[in-house]
């Protein structure tokens, strides 16, 4: 075997490589600011020594104090008549032994405890004046006593002169009893507690949302939707107009329903009734056999009759909603400690109510959206090429005014334009000649790919939302709801829906391909090929990024509570401000803990379930 001889201009291209990367590295060290010059100066290194000792001894558990001053007398400077009147020493107590007794401003005396605690440290000060009460303390000196109590110390005389008699102080402090927790303690396992089920409620809200949008975000389940322009169109117009007409009926739904919610006698016949008239009323509209087609008489009722028990369901959502708030008030007071359970069911009753009428106008708009679709995609099937050419261009230029003119809308409600020409006009007309446009290029019965719209849109919303972090996020929740847990616990699960639903929707993008196929061949609609080919697929991983995200949103809670959002980040911020670095060792022990202990909890959860 033939050795290859080595090019020269690949040794060229190698060592051009090599001194670009050098140059990369050698201007990121210019750019960081690499010094080490300042990890070198002894004031950095006393300081880092300090509180590296001050970060190891976290403010966990406290004593009660018992204390006690000592003070001894001395002369600054020694009297002229060289007399010296130095009281004799308790020596069955703790007491001071200066030497010399007197001495002049700067110079050095010796200091001598007895009898005091074993193994303490205390601050020993010089006292002014002749009252050994003074509040008023000179110097940074510390001492520390042995096993026996005993200390030997120097201390340099201040510039103050008297001619009566000054003091040395000590004062000492002793642990006396059983140990117990700081305050700091408390409120930290508190805010720990707080911070994970923050974590957790962000966790569950955000999966719920990112379970759907994962199969509308996956590229093989949205390749193959494709359909004729003309459908797209009537889509497109139902869509507004059924959520706001949704949202209109829904609201005119609960004006009636609000006021009968009171009575907890009506909340609890419309929750027990109502979802058995609403079980038959679909059954009998929606059948599942049908040997021949039913009469167009027939077939409206039944329509009509469907339409009615949606608007019963959404009335007895409005007393479910009802009922929850009555239970809530009555049995808030007798729970006594746990009257937080009656107040998380207040406070789910209020979000069912607020949700309600946006559930409406969703269900609304996609259920008109859908009905439009269909009958436009069965005109193109079924109607000369003529006249479904002549629908393209009256219903495209439609469309496209309308989605145009939303984004006009939308742009006027951010910026405040005040050009109404620019803002709605503009767009509308520049919609309606996009829409025409692609209704004269079209093939008046060809199909769009309207699956890979849907899906390059929402993975665009996707990839924006998530590019701005959950603390940005935090700071817009706080001002929509104030500063505290509840606005970290909305930024935290905004993240993760959109966090998970792009794990889920690659997840989706990974499946094995015969089972979808298999579904689809025996005539399966879509909902149906999503239940019975893609979910069994992804269970397991979906659990497993759920669990995760639960675990990364323990430790994102941390960092949302120094913009306000709750948790123990707040506390953790305003004690590093405050230089309490013992306090706030002790937020970083707690977090370290969790963060550990969720670590261990979501792999056995994931070994066991996935």
């Amino acid at each position: 075997m033939k050795n290859k001889k080595s090019s020269p201009w690949k040794s060229l291209q190698v060592g051009f490589a090599v001194l670009l990367g050098l140059f990369v590295y050698a201007y990121g060290f210019d750019v960081t600011r690499v010094n080490l010059d300042e990890l070198r100066s002894e004031k950095r290194q006393e300081s880092l020594t300090r509180v590296t000792r001050t970060l190891a001894q976290p403010d966990i558990i406290t004593y009660d104090q018992k204390e006690a001053i000592v003070n001894s007398p001395l002369y600054v400077p020694c009297p002229a008549d060289g007399t010296i009147n130095i009281p004799a020493a308790n020596t069955s107590a703790e007491y001071l032994l200066i030497t010399p007794a007197c001495a002049n401003p700067g110079e050095t005396v010796q200091v001598e405890g007895f009898n005091f605690p074993p193994n303490i440290t205390g601050p020993i000060r010089f006292i002014p004046g002749s009252d050994p009460l003074n509040i008023v303390a000179l110097g940074r000196e510390t001492i520390k006593t042995d096993g026996d109590g005993h200390f030997t110390t120097s201390f340099v005389l201040p510039n103050r002169i008297s001619d009566a008699p000054q003091y040395i102080r000590v004062n000492i402090s002793e642990n006396v009893g059983a140990p117990r927790f700081t305050k700091n303690a408390k409120d930290t396992w508190d805010k720990i507690i707080e911070t994970v089920f923050m974590a957790l409620l962000a966790t569950t809200a955000g999966t719920i949302l990112a379970f759907p949008i994962s199969f509308i975000a996956a590229r093989n389940l949205m390749k193959p939707v494709r359909s004729p322009l003309t459908g797209i169109s009537l889509s497109v117009l139902g869509l507004p107009v059924g959520m706001g007409l949704g949202y209109y009926i829904v609201n005119q739904i609960g004006a009636l329903a609000i006021p009968l919610s009171k009575n907890i006698l009506v909340n609890l016949i419309s929750v027990v009734a109502l979802p058995f008239v609403f079980w038959f009323a679909v059954r009998w509209a929606l059948p599942q056999e049908e040997i021949k087609i039913p009469a167009r008489s027939l077939r409206l009722a039944r329509l009509f009759v469907l339409f009615v028990a949606i608007l019963v369901a959404f009335f007895g959502l409005f007393q479910l909603s009802g009922l929850a708030t009555n239970i809530s008030l009555s049995i808030e007071k007798a729970l006594g400690a746990f009257g937080f359970l009656a107040s998380s069911l207040f406070q789910v009753s209020d979000i069912l109510r607020i949700t309600t009428p946006a559930l409406g106008a969703l269900a609304a708009g996609g259920a008109l959206s859908s009905f439009l679709g269909r009958i436009g995609q069965r005109a193109a099937e079924k109607s000369p090429t003529g006249r479904v050419k002549t629908l393209n261009f009256i219903l495209a230029p439609i469309a496209g005014a309308t989605i145009f003119g939303l984004l006009g809308a939308l742009v006027e409600w951010l910026y405040q334009i005040g050009r109404f020409e620019y803002t709605f006009w503009a767009p509308v007309i520049i919609g309606a000649g996009l829409g025409l446009a692609l209704a004269a290029l079209t093939k008046p019965k060809d199909t769009l790919p309207t699956g890979m719209v849907v899906y390059s849109i929402t993975r665009t919303i996707l990839n924006a939302l998530r590019s701005v972090e959950a603390l940005v996020m935090a700071i817009v929740f706080v001002i929509a709801v104030g500063i505290g847990p509840f606005a970290g616990m909305m930024a935290l699960g905004l993240h993760t829906i959109v966090s998970l639903a792009k794990l889920y929707s690659e997840q989706v993008e990974s499946i094995m391909a015969g089972p979808l196929e298999a579904i689809t061949a025996t005539g399966a609609n879509r909902l149906q090929t999503i239940i019975y080919a893609v979910i069994p697929q992804v269970v397991p991983p979906y659990i497993s990024y759920t669990m995760y995200r639960w675990d990364i949103n323990v430790r994102m809670s941390t960092i949302i509570g120094f913009v306000g959002g709750g948790g123990i980040g707040f506390l953790l911020q305003q004690n590093i401000n405050l230089l309490n670095y013992r306090q706030a060792s002790t937020q970083m022990l707690a977090i370290a803990v969790v963060v550990a202990s969720m670590d261990y909890l979501s792999s056995a959860m994931r070994e066991k379930v996935v």
